[in-house]
């Protein structure tokens, strides 16, 4: 009986990153969410979808 070679492919590779999957997940939402908007997205839409709160404002 032969004997079968085991090659490593090295593009076998299992990926989990937690930090690069949050980051498509939110690429993903704001490509959905420009190609349904019909105009662009102005920066609070933009936050909202990314998540950003904005700045308390600082008595001065």
């Amino acid at each position: 009986m032969g004997r079968e070679k085991h090659v490593h492919d090295q593009f076998d590779i299992t990926l989990e990153d937690s930090d690069l999957l949050g980051e498509v997940e939110l690429t993903t939402n704001l490509i959905i969410a420009a190609s349904e908007a019909e105009e662009h997205l102005s920066i609070a839409e933009i936050d909202e979808i990314l998540g950003v709160l904005p700045e308390p404002r600082r008595e001065e």
